[in-house]
Protein backbone atom coordinates (compact mmCIF):
# COMPACT_ATOMS: atom_id res chain seq x y z
CA UNK A 1 0.00 0.00 0.00
CA UNK A 2 1.21 3.44 -1.09
CA UNK A 3 0.77 6.31 0.74
CA UNK A 4 -1.41 7.70 -2.22
CA UNK A 5 -3.28 4.68 -1.88
CA UNK A 6 -3.94 5.29 1.78
CA UNK A 7 -5.23 8.37 1.40
CA UNK A 8 -7.60 7.25 -1.31
CA UNK A 9 -8.77 4.52 1.12
CA UNK A 10 -9.19 7.39 3.38
CA UNK A 11 -11.20 9.25 1.21
CA UNK A 12 -13.76 6.88 0.52
CA UNK A 13 -14.16 5.54 4.38
CA UNK A 14 -12.81 1.83 3.48
CA UNK A 15 -10.39 0.24 5.74
CA UNK A 16 -6.86 -1.76 4.52
CA UNK A 17 -8.93 -4.70 5.72
CA UNK A 18 -11.78 -4.67 3.86
CA UNK A 19 -9.69 -4.62 0.74
CA UNK A 20 -7.26 -7.49 2.52
CA UNK A 21 -10.50 -9.23 2.36
CA UNK A 22 -12.11 -8.37 -1.46
CA UNK A 23 -8.78 -8.94 -2.60
CA UNK A 24 -9.57 -12.67 -1.16
CA UNK A 25 -12.71 -13.38 -2.76
CA UNK A 26 -10.93 -13.23 -6.03
CA UNK A 27 -8.58 -15.35 -4.97
CA UNK A 28 -11.15 -17.91 -3.85
CA UNK A 29 -14.08 -16.87 -5.26
CA UNK A 30 -17.63 -17.08 -3.37
CA UNK A 31 -19.24 -20.65 -2.18
CA UNK A 32 -22.08 -22.23 -4.26
CA UNK A 33 -24.98 -22.33 -1.92
CA UNK A 34 -26.58 -25.23 -0.58
CA UNK A 35 -30.19 -25.91 -2.13
CA UNK A 36 -33.02 -28.11 -0.63
CA UNK A 37 -35.40 -27.39 -2.45
CA UNK A 38 -36.96 -24.74 -5.02
CA UNK A 39 -39.89 -23.07 -3.50
CA UNK A 40 -43.29 -23.29 -4.93
CA UNK A 41 -47.11 -22.95 -4.04
CA UNK A 42 -47.42 -24.96 -0.45
CA UNK A 43 -43.51 -25.22 -0.58
CA UNK A 44 -42.72 -22.05 0.45
CA UNK A 45 -44.66 -19.79 -1.43
CA UNK A 46 -47.99 -18.87 -0.16
CA UNK A 47 -50.94 -18.46 -2.10
CA UNK A 48 -53.76 -16.68 -0.18
CA UNK A 49 -57.63 -17.53 -0.59
CA UNK A 50 -60.05 -15.01 -1.57
CA UNK A 51 -60.76 -15.06 2.17
CA UNK A 52 -57.27 -14.58 3.10
CA UNK A 53 -57.30 -12.39 0.90
CA UNK A 54 -59.58 -9.60 2.16
CA UNK A 55 -58.16 -10.21 5.94
CA UNK A 56 -54.92 -9.19 4.54
CA UNK A 57 -56.02 -6.51 2.99
CA UNK A 58 -57.72 -5.32 6.21
CA UNK A 59 -54.65 -5.89 8.15
CA UNK A 60 -53.08 -3.13 5.81
CA UNK A 61 -55.90 -0.98 6.24
CA UNK A 62 -55.49 -0.89 9.45
CA UNK A 63 -51.78 -0.31 9.87
CA UNK A 64 -52.00 2.58 7.63
CA UNK A 65 -54.57 4.49 9.94
CA UNK A 66 -52.09 4.28 13.06
CA UNK A 67 -49.05 6.33 13.56
CA UNK A 68 -46.11 3.82 11.54
CA UNK A 69 -44.29 5.32 9.12
CA UNK A 70 -44.45 3.47 5.58
CA UNK A 71 -41.62 4.23 3.04
CA UNK A 72 -41.78 3.81 -0.51
CA UNK A 73 -38.35 2.84 -1.39
CA UNK A 74 -37.04 3.14 -5.24
CA UNK A 75 -33.49 1.99 -6.65
CA UNK A 76 -33.56 4.58 -9.33
CA UNK A 77 -29.59 4.88 -10.17
CA UNK A 78 -29.86 2.96 -13.08
CA UNK A 79 -28.65 4.12 -16.57
CA UNK A 80 -31.25 3.77 -19.29
CA UNK A 81 -27.85 3.50 -21.90
CA UNK A 82 -28.24 -0.44 -21.68
CA UNK A 83 -32.36 0.26 -22.46
CA UNK A 84 -29.90 1.66 -26.12
CA UNK A 85 -27.94 -1.11 -26.43
CA UNK A 86 -29.22 -2.14 -30.09
CA UNK A 87 -29.86 1.59 -31.22
CA UNK A 88 -26.26 2.39 -30.03
CA UNK A 89 -25.06 -0.29 -31.91
CA UNK A 90 -27.05 0.64 -35.35
CA UNK A 91 -25.46 4.21 -34.32
CA UNK A 92 -22.17 2.87 -34.79
CA UNK A 93 -22.55 0.54 -37.59
CA UNK A 94 -21.36 0.86 -41.43
CA UNK A 95 -25.07 0.62 -42.86
CA UNK A 96 -27.52 3.11 -42.94
CA UNK A 97 -30.67 1.39 -42.91
CA UNK A 98 -32.75 -0.57 -40.20
CA UNK A 99 -31.42 -4.33 -40.52
CA UNK A 100 -32.93 -6.15 -37.43
CA UNK A 101 -35.68 -6.81 -36.90
CA UNK A 102 -35.23 -4.72 -33.37
CA UNK A 103 -34.40 -1.87 -35.51
CA UNK A 104 -36.70 -2.23 -38.20
CA UNK A 105 -39.24 -2.40 -34.77
CA UNK A 106 -38.18 0.53 -33.45
CA UNK A 107 -38.44 3.21 -36.33
CA UNK A 108 -41.69 1.19 -37.46
CA UNK A 109 -43.52 2.20 -34.49
CA UNK A 110 -41.55 4.94 -33.30
CA UNK A 111 -44.66 7.06 -32.92
CA UNK A 112 -46.17 4.82 -30.33
CA UNK A 113 -43.44 6.15 -28.11
CA UNK A 114 -44.38 8.35 -25.02
CA UNK A 115 -41.35 10.58 -26.03
CA UNK A 116 -41.88 10.71 -30.26
CA UNK A 117 -43.77 14.74 -29.61
CA UNK A 118 -40.04 15.63 -27.53
CA UNK A 119 -37.69 13.92 -30.14
CA UNK A 120 -39.77 15.33 -33.11
CA UNK A 121 -39.35 18.82 -31.83
CA UNK A 122 -35.64 18.46 -31.45
CA UNK A 123 -35.00 16.78 -34.72
CA UNK A 124 -37.00 19.94 -36.20
CA UNK A 125 -34.73 22.59 -34.39
CA UNK A 126 -31.43 20.20 -35.01
CA UNK A 127 -32.26 19.65 -38.97
CA UNK A 128 -35.14 21.91 -39.83
CA UNK A 129 -37.14 18.30 -40.76
CA UNK A 130 -39.53 16.28 -38.54
CA UNK A 131 -39.72 12.34 -37.98
CA UNK A 132 -41.46 11.31 -40.75
CA UNK A 133 -39.53 13.30 -43.41
CA UNK A 134 -35.83 12.36 -41.88
CA UNK A 135 -37.32 8.59 -42.47
CA UNK A 136 -38.55 8.92 -45.75
CA UNK A 137 -35.09 10.34 -46.57
CA UNK A 138 -33.22 7.36 -44.88
CA UNK A 139 -31.97 9.68 -42.06
CA UNK A 140 -32.23 7.18 -39.54
CA UNK A 141 -28.84 7.91 -37.74
CA UNK A 142 -29.92 12.05 -37.19
CA UNK A 143 -32.87 10.78 -35.79
CA UNK A 144 -31.02 9.06 -33.24
CA UNK A 145 -28.71 11.05 -32.23
CA UNK A 146 -31.30 13.54 -31.43
CA UNK A 147 -32.58 10.86 -29.03
CA UNK A 148 -29.19 9.50 -27.60
CA UNK A 149 -27.20 11.87 -27.73
CA UNK A 150 -26.39 14.93 -25.31
CA UNK A 151 -27.28 17.67 -27.94
CA UNK A 152 -30.57 16.24 -28.32
CA UNK A 153 -32.65 14.61 -25.80
CA UNK A 154 -29.67 12.79 -24.47
CA UNK A 155 -31.70 9.56 -23.25
CA UNK A 156 -28.30 7.44 -23.36
CA UNK A 157 -26.73 9.62 -20.73
CA UNK A 158 -30.05 9.45 -18.48
CA UNK A 159 -31.24 7.60 -15.38
CA UNK A 160 -34.32 5.29 -16.16
CA UNK A 161 -36.03 7.38 -13.78
CA UNK A 162 -36.44 10.40 -16.03
CA UNK A 163 -37.17 8.78 -18.99
CA UNK A 164 -40.85 9.56 -20.87
CA UNK A 165 -42.10 6.19 -20.51
CA UNK A 166 -46.45 6.41 -20.75
CA UNK A 167 -48.61 8.88 -22.63
CA UNK A 168 -51.44 10.28 -20.91
CA UNK A 169 -54.22 13.40 -22.05
CA UNK A 170 -52.68 15.49 -19.36
CA UNK A 171 -48.38 15.23 -20.19
CA UNK A 172 -46.90 11.91 -20.66
CA UNK A 173 -45.27 10.34 -17.63
CA UNK A 174 -41.76 9.34 -16.35
CA UNK A 175 -41.29 6.26 -14.30
CA UNK A 176 -40.62 8.40 -11.46
CA UNK A 177 -43.83 10.22 -11.67
CA UNK A 178 -45.50 6.79 -11.80
CA UNK A 179 -44.05 5.67 -8.76
CA UNK A 180 -45.39 8.90 -7.19
CA UNK A 181 -48.68 8.18 -8.55
CA UNK A 182 -48.33 3.85 -7.29
CA UNK A 183 -47.14 5.86 -3.26
CA UNK A 184 -50.69 7.96 -3.13
CA UNK A 185 -52.61 4.35 -3.87
CA UNK A 186 -51.10 2.00 -1.10
CA UNK A 187 -48.14 3.54 1.55
CA UNK A 188 -50.35 7.14 2.44
CA UNK A 189 -50.66 7.18 6.04
CA UNK A 190 -53.96 8.28 7.93
CA UNK A 191 -53.06 11.94 7.48
CA UNK A 192 -52.54 11.47 3.85
CA UNK A 193 -48.85 11.90 3.91
CA UNK A 194 -46.74 9.73 1.34
CA UNK A 195 -42.93 8.67 2.13
CA UNK A 196 -41.11 8.08 -1.28
CA UNK A 197 -37.15 7.33 -1.39
CA UNK A 198 -35.11 7.30 -4.51
CA UNK A 199 -31.69 6.09 -4.84
CA UNK A 200 -30.26 8.24 -7.13
CA UNK A 201 -26.37 8.74 -8.71
CA UNK A 202 -24.54 11.57 -7.26
CA UNK A 203 -24.48 12.92 -11.03
CA UNK A 204 -28.48 12.99 -11.61
CA UNK A 205 -29.74 13.83 -8.38
CA UNK A 206 -30.36 17.30 -9.72
CA UNK A 207 -32.05 16.62 -12.53
CA UNK A 208 -34.18 14.04 -9.86
CA UNK A 209 -34.71 16.45 -7.92
CA UNK A 210 -35.87 19.35 -9.93
CA UNK A 211 -38.43 17.20 -11.61
CA UNK A 212 -39.89 15.50 -8.20
CA UNK A 213 -40.40 19.57 -7.34
CA UNK A 214 -42.19 20.42 -10.16
CA UNK A 215 -44.20 16.68 -10.20
CA UNK A 216 -45.42 16.39 -6.23
CA UNK A 217 -47.97 19.32 -6.63
CA UNK A 218 -49.08 18.10 -9.70
CA UNK A 219 -50.18 14.44 -7.93
CA UNK A 220 -50.70 15.66 -4.47
CA UNK A 221 -53.82 17.71 -6.16
CA UNK A 222 -54.34 14.83 -8.00
CA UNK A 223 -54.61 12.32 -5.32
CA UNK A 224 -55.18 14.18 -2.11
CA UNK A 225 -52.28 14.05 -0.12
CA UNK A 226 -48.47 15.06 0.61
CA UNK A 227 -45.60 14.12 -0.57
CA UNK A 228 -42.50 13.97 1.59
CA UNK A 229 -40.13 12.87 -0.98
CA UNK A 230 -36.11 11.85 -0.58
CA UNK A 231 -33.31 11.01 -2.11
CA UNK A 232 -29.67 9.52 -1.31
CA UNK A 233 -26.77 8.34 -3.06
CA UNK A 234 -24.53 5.03 -2.93
CA UNK A 235 -22.43 6.11 -0.15
CA UNK A 236 -18.03 5.64 -1.44
CA UNK A 237 -17.21 3.48 1.42
CA UNK A 238 -19.62 0.49 -0.42
CA UNK A 239 -17.34 0.60 -3.55
CA UNK A 240 -15.48 -2.47 -4.09
CA UNK A 241 -11.68 -2.51 -5.63
CA UNK A 242 -11.19 -4.34 -8.91
CA UNK A 243 -8.52 -6.70 -9.53
CA UNK A 244 -6.27 -7.49 -12.74
CA UNK A 245 -6.25 -11.31 -13.88
CA UNK A 246 -3.50 -12.38 -11.04
CA UNK A 247 -6.04 -11.08 -9.07
CA UNK A 248 -3.91 -7.64 -7.82
CA UNK A 249 -5.63 -4.48 -7.04
CA UNK A 250 -6.37 -3.29 -10.72
CA UNK A 251 -4.43 0.09 -11.41
CA UNK A 252 -5.16 3.46 -13.12
CA UNK A 253 -2.66 5.62 -13.68
CA UNK A 254 -1.21 4.31 -11.02
CA UNK A 255 -4.21 4.65 -8.78
CA UNK A 256 -6.21 1.94 -7.05
CA UNK A 257 -9.14 1.55 -9.39
CA UNK A 258 -13.21 1.33 -7.44
CA UNK A 259 -16.35 -0.06 -8.68
CA UNK A 260 -19.92 0.75 -7.19
CA UNK A 261 -20.43 -2.05 -5.12
CA UNK A 262 -24.31 -3.02 -6.87
CA UNK A 263 -27.61 -2.49 -5.75
CA UNK A 264 -26.44 -4.71 -2.33
CA UNK A 265 -24.94 -1.28 -1.02
CA UNK A 266 -28.21 -0.01 -0.67
CA UNK A 267 -28.81 -2.04 2.54
CA UNK A 268 -26.88 0.79 3.95
CA UNK A 269 -29.16 3.30 2.37
CA UNK A 270 -32.08 1.09 3.57
CA UNK A 271 -30.71 1.19 7.01
CA UNK A 272 -30.71 4.96 7.23
CA UNK A 273 -34.10 5.14 6.62
CA UNK A 274 -36.56 6.16 9.66
CA UNK A 275 -39.22 3.90 9.04
CA UNK A 276 -41.57 0.94 10.42
CA UNK A 277 -42.74 -0.38 6.98
CA UNK A 278 -41.16 -0.34 3.86
CA UNK A 279 -41.85 -0.93 0.53
CA UNK A 280 -39.18 -1.97 -2.64
CA UNK A 281 -39.94 -1.93 -6.07
CA UNK A 282 -37.57 -0.76 -9.08
CA UNK A 283 -37.46 2.21 -10.85
CA UNK A 284 -38.59 1.16 -13.88
CA UNK A 285 -41.16 -1.62 -13.21
CA UNK A 286 -44.50 0.59 -13.36
CA UNK A 287 -47.53 0.83 -15.41
CA UNK A 288 -49.72 3.40 -16.79
CA UNK A 289 -52.82 4.22 -14.68
CA UNK A 290 -55.45 2.14 -16.26
CA UNK A 291 -53.39 -0.73 -15.27
CA UNK A 292 -52.41 0.21 -11.86
CA UNK A 293 -55.47 -1.36 -10.25
CA UNK A 294 -53.88 -5.12 -9.62
CA UNK A 295 -50.33 -4.18 -8.71
CA UNK A 296 -52.16 -1.30 -5.53
CA UNK A 297 -54.06 -4.59 -4.68
CA UNK A 298 -51.28 -7.15 -4.46
CA UNK A 299 -49.28 -4.53 -2.88
CA UNK A 300 -51.57 -3.88 -0.34
CA UNK A 301 -52.11 -7.60 -0.17
CA UNK A 302 -48.47 -8.43 0.30
CA UNK A 303 -48.15 -5.75 2.92
CA UNK A 304 -51.09 -7.25 4.95
CA UNK A 305 -49.56 -10.53 5.26
CA UNK A 306 -46.54 -9.03 6.78
CA UNK A 307 -47.91 -7.18 9.22
CA UNK A 308 -50.32 -10.55 9.83
CA UNK A 309 -47.05 -12.46 10.50
CA UNK A 310 -45.13 -9.15 12.23
CA UNK A 311 -48.42 -9.27 14.96
CA UNK A 312 -47.48 -12.73 15.85
CA UNK A 313 -43.97 -12.38 16.17
CA UNK A 314 -44.20 -9.50 18.29
CA UNK A 315 -46.55 -11.53 20.73
CA UNK A 316 -44.53 -14.76 21.14
CA UNK A 317 -41.33 -12.83 21.62
CA UNK A 318 -43.09 -10.64 24.68
CA UNK A 319 -44.44 -14.24 26.10
CA UNK A 320 -40.82 -15.76 25.72
CA UNK A 321 -39.63 -12.38 27.25
CA UNK A 322 -41.96 -12.72 30.39
CA UNK A 323 -41.11 -16.38 31.19
CA UNK A 324 -44.69 -17.45 32.12
CA UNK A 325 -44.63 -20.02 29.10
CA UNK A 326 -45.98 -23.53 29.12
CA UNK A 327 -44.12 -26.34 27.38
CA UNK A 328 -47.07 -26.70 24.80
CA UNK A 329 -46.59 -22.63 23.57
CA UNK A 330 -42.88 -23.05 23.07
CA UNK A 331 -43.76 -26.28 20.85
CA UNK A 332 -46.81 -24.12 19.25
CA UNK A 333 -43.56 -21.12 18.53
CA UNK A 334 -41.45 -23.38 16.94
CA UNK A 335 -44.50 -24.73 14.51
CA UNK A 336 -45.21 -21.33 13.82
CA UNK A 337 -41.40 -20.51 12.79
CA UNK A 338 -41.53 -23.87 10.90
CA UNK A 339 -44.29 -23.70 9.10
CA UNK A 340 -45.31 -19.88 8.73
CA UNK A 341 -41.62 -18.25 8.08
CA UNK A 342 -40.82 -21.61 6.52
CA UNK A 343 -37.22 -21.69 9.29
CA UNK A 344 -36.51 -25.07 9.63
CA UNK A 345 -33.93 -26.31 11.95
CA UNK A 346 -33.08 -30.42 11.60
CA UNK A 347 -31.44 -30.01 15.38
CA UNK A 348 -33.77 -28.66 17.31
CA UNK A 349 -35.79 -32.11 17.87
CA UNK A 350 -32.64 -32.70 21.02
CA UNK A 351 -33.25 -29.15 22.36
CA UNK A 352 -34.17 -28.83 25.82
CA UNK A 353 -36.72 -26.07 26.56
CA UNK A 354 -34.33 -23.49 27.91
CA UNK A 355 -31.87 -23.82 24.84
CA UNK A 356 -35.05 -24.14 22.52
CA UNK A 357 -36.40 -20.53 23.66
CA UNK A 358 -32.75 -19.05 23.09
CA UNK A 359 -32.97 -20.30 19.76
CA UNK A 360 -36.53 -19.01 19.01
CA UNK A 361 -35.85 -15.35 20.28
CA UNK A 362 -32.67 -15.66 18.41
CA UNK A 363 -34.75 -16.45 14.92
CA UNK A 364 -38.11 -14.72 15.61
CA UNK A 365 -36.06 -11.34 16.26
CA UNK A 366 -34.95 -10.33 13.19
CA UNK A 367 -36.09 -7.90 10.10
CA UNK A 368 -38.87 -9.96 8.03
CA UNK A 369 -39.82 -9.11 4.72
CA UNK A 370 -42.60 -10.39 2.33
CA UNK A 371 -41.67 -10.67 -1.00
CA UNK A 372 -43.85 -11.21 -4.46
CA UNK A 373 -43.39 -14.23 -6.78
CA UNK A 374 -44.53 -14.63 -10.13
CA UNK A 375 -44.63 -17.88 -11.96
CA UNK A 376 -41.96 -18.67 -14.62
CA UNK A 377 -43.19 -17.46 -18.25
CA UNK A 378 -39.62 -18.78 -19.89
CA UNK A 379 -36.17 -18.10 -18.94
CA UNK A 380 -36.07 -18.24 -14.87
CA UNK A 381 -34.22 -15.23 -13.68
CA UNK A 382 -33.40 -14.79 -10.22
CA UNK A 383 -35.61 -17.35 -7.79
CA UNK A 384 -37.04 -18.50 -4.67
CA UNK A 385 -35.82 -21.53 -2.76
CA UNK A 386 -35.42 -22.80 0.66
CA UNK A 387 -31.43 -23.17 0.82
CA UNK A 388 -29.34 -24.15 3.76
CA UNK A 389 -27.80 -21.67 6.16
CA UNK A 390 -24.12 -21.26 7.62
CA UNK A 391 -25.84 -22.43 11.21
CA UNK A 392 -27.60 -25.30 9.17
CA UNK A 393 -31.09 -24.32 9.08
CA UNK A 394 -32.90 -24.10 6.22
CA UNK A 395 -34.66 -21.14 4.99
CA UNK A 396 -35.94 -19.20 2.20
CA UNK A 397 -34.14 -17.11 -0.27
CA UNK A 398 -33.46 -15.66 -3.41
CA UNK A 399 -30.87 -16.51 -5.34
CA UNK A 400 -29.55 -16.00 -8.89
CA UNK A 401 -28.13 -18.41 -10.97
CA UNK A 402 -24.43 -17.27 -10.67
CA UNK A 403 -24.98 -18.63 -6.56
CA UNK A 404 -26.08 -22.28 -7.98
CA UNK A 405 -23.87 -24.76 -8.93
CA UNK A 406 -24.41 -25.65 -12.13
CA UNK A 407 -22.36 -28.23 -12.73
CA UNK A 408 -24.06 -30.58 -10.27
CA UNK A 409 -27.17 -32.36 -12.35
CA UNK A 410 -29.57 -32.46 -9.60
CA UNK A 411 -29.20 -28.66 -8.42
CA UNK A 412 -29.27 -27.63 -12.28
CA UNK A 413 -32.50 -29.58 -12.55
CA UNK A 414 -33.94 -27.75 -9.28
CA UNK A 415 -33.27 -24.08 -10.67
CA UNK A 416 -34.79 -25.45 -14.26
CA UNK A 417 -37.73 -26.78 -12.82
CA UNK A 418 -37.96 -23.58 -10.73
CA UNK A 419 -41.80 -22.57 -10.94
CA UNK A 420 -41.78 -18.85 -9.94
CA UNK A 421 -39.39 -16.05 -10.49
CA UNK A 422 -38.30 -12.50 -8.47
CA UNK A 423 -39.77 -9.73 -9.77
CA UNK A 424 -38.26 -7.34 -7.13
CA UNK A 425 -41.70 -6.98 -5.20
CA UNK A 426 -40.75 -6.81 -1.43
CA UNK A 427 -42.37 -4.82 1.68
CA UNK A 428 -39.77 -5.12 4.44
CA UNK A 429 -40.63 -4.59 8.76
CA UNK A 430 -37.26 -3.31 9.82
CA UNK A 431 -38.14 -2.51 13.59
CA UNK A 432 -37.97 -5.09 16.60
CA UNK A 433 -41.01 -5.92 18.66
CA UNK A 434 -39.39 -2.96 21.37
CA UNK A 435 -39.72 -0.67 18.94
CA UNK A 436 -36.12 -0.45 18.13
CA UNK A 437 -34.82 -0.23 14.59
CA UNK A 438 -32.83 -3.31 13.38
CA UNK A 439 -28.88 -3.09 12.36
CA UNK A 440 -29.57 -4.08 8.75
CA UNK A 441 -25.65 -4.99 7.73
CA UNK A 442 -25.70 -7.31 10.78
CA UNK A 443 -28.27 -10.00 8.55
CA UNK A 444 -25.98 -9.65 5.92
CA UNK A 445 -24.55 -13.24 4.07
CA UNK A 446 -21.21 -11.16 3.13
CA UNK A 447 -20.08 -14.84 1.43
CA UNK A 448 -22.68 -14.25 -1.25
CA UNK A 449 -21.31 -11.43 -3.67
CA UNK A 450 -20.47 -11.90 -7.44
CA UNK A 451 -17.29 -11.78 -9.60
CA UNK A 452 -17.52 -10.48 -12.98
CA UNK A 453 -15.55 -9.76 -15.75
CA UNK A 454 -15.02 -6.03 -17.24
CA UNK A 455 -12.65 -4.32 -19.00
CA UNK A 456 -10.92 -0.58 -18.42
CA UNK A 457 -9.77 1.10 -21.35
CA UNK A 458 -9.71 -1.94 -23.34
CA UNK A 459 -7.97 -4.13 -20.35
CA UNK A 460 -9.79 -6.99 -18.58
CA UNK A 461 -10.58 -6.63 -15.06
CA UNK A 462 -12.17 -8.59 -12.55
CA UNK A 463 -15.49 -6.27 -10.57
CA UNK A 464 -16.95 -7.57 -7.46
CA UNK A 465 -20.16 -7.07 -6.73
CA UNK A 466 -21.06 -7.05 -3.21
CA UNK A 467 -24.22 -9.61 -1.73
CA UNK A 468 -27.32 -8.52 -4.09
CA UNK A 469 -29.70 -6.54 -1.96
CA UNK A 470 -32.91 -9.10 -2.08
CA UNK A 471 -30.15 -11.90 -1.78
CA UNK A 472 -27.61 -12.13 0.19
CA UNK A 473 -27.81 -8.90 1.54
CA UNK A 474 -30.94 -9.94 3.34
CA UNK A 475 -30.17 -13.91 4.25
CA UNK A 476 -30.41 -13.74 7.64
CA UNK A 477 -34.21 -12.21 7.54
CA UNK A 478 -36.95 -13.91 7.99
CA UNK A 479 -38.45 -14.26 4.09
CA UNK A 480 -41.92 -15.46 3.17
CA UNK A 481 -43.21 -15.75 -0.30
CA UNK A 482 -46.87 -14.74 -1.62
CA UNK A 483 -47.42 -15.46 -5.36
CA UNK A 484 -48.63 -12.57 -7.29
CA UNK A 485 -49.98 -12.54 -10.59
CA UNK A 486 -47.81 -11.59 -13.93
CA UNK A 487 -49.74 -8.30 -14.35
CA UNK A 488 -47.85 -6.68 -11.95
CA UNK A 489 -44.13 -7.14 -13.39
CA UNK A 490 -43.35 -5.36 -16.56
CA UNK A 491 -39.93 -3.99 -16.58
CA UNK A 492 -38.73 -1.87 -19.45
CA UNK A 493 -35.32 -3.50 -20.49
CA UNK A 494 -35.05 -2.26 -23.89
CA UNK A 495 -36.74 0.60 -25.57
CA UNK A 496 -38.85 -1.37 -27.63
CA UNK A 497 -40.24 -3.18 -24.00
CA UNK A 498 -42.52 0.05 -24.19
CA UNK A 499 -43.87 -0.87 -27.12
CA UNK A 500 -45.99 -3.85 -25.25
CA UNK A 501 -49.27 -3.52 -24.97
CA UNK A 502 -48.60 -2.84 -20.71
CA UNK A 503 -46.48 0.55 -21.60
CA UNK A 504 -49.19 1.97 -24.07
Amino acid sequence: MTLQDKAQLAQKGITEEQIAKQLAYFEKGFPFLKLHAAASVGQGILAPTPDDQEKYLKAWETYTQTDKCVVKFVPASGAASRMFKNLFAFLGADYNEPQTSFEKTFFEKIDKFAFYNELNGVCKTATGKEIPQLVAEGQYKAVLSALLEPAGLNYGGLPKGLLKFHKYEEGNRTPLEEHLAEGALYAANKNGKVNIHFTVSPEHRALFEKLAKEKAEVYAKKYGVEYNITFSEQKPSTDTIAADMENKPFRDHGKLLFRPGGHGALIENLNDLDADVVFIKNIDNVVPDKLKGETVLYKKLIAGVLITLQQRVFSYLQLLDSGKYTHEQVLEILQFLQKRLYCKNPEVKDLEDAELVIYLKKKLNRPMRVCGMVKNVGEPGGGPFLAYNSDGTISLQILESSQIDMSDPAKKEMFENGTHFNPVDLVCAVRDYKGRKFNLPEYVDKATGFISSKSKDGKELKALELPGLWNGAMSDWNTVFVEVPLATFNPVKTVNDLLREQHQ
